[in-house]
């Protein structure tokens, strides 16, 4: 079951110098952020998913909701992948409980 885990990662690089290209920048990254991505890097974001068909769904939602100017891309690795990250400078944050665990707190 481990290996079916996936993580959608999102690069972005969208226009920042008129109000209206601002806009649709926030609004895209508050886009993200309600969908549950968390903030890895600037215009870096990551988003834990169950397999690849929630993974296409996601992709559709994200094309219906990106601006129109910018580049966009998405990459999808099993969590496997992902946890073979290696940080050459400064940690992960500790704020954010990055795990597949679930728990539920009644």
């Amino acid at each position: 079951m481990r290996d079916r885990i996936m993580r959608t990662i999102v690069f972005f690089d969208l226009p920042n110098v008129y109000s209206k290209d601002k806009r649709a920048y926030q609004l895209f990254r508050k886009y993200l952020l309600n969908e549950g991505f968390i903030m890895l890097q600037e215009s870096v974001y990551s988003k834990l998913i169950l397999n690849s068909e929630q993974s296409n769904l996601l992709y559709e939602r994200i094309k219906k909701n990106a601006p129109k100017k910018g580049i966009i891309q998405l990459l999808t690795i099993t969590e496997r992948q992902y946890a073979k990250i290696e940080y050459i400078i400064g940690e992960p944050t500790t704020k954010i409980i990055n795990s597949e665990d679930r728990l539920i707190v009644l």
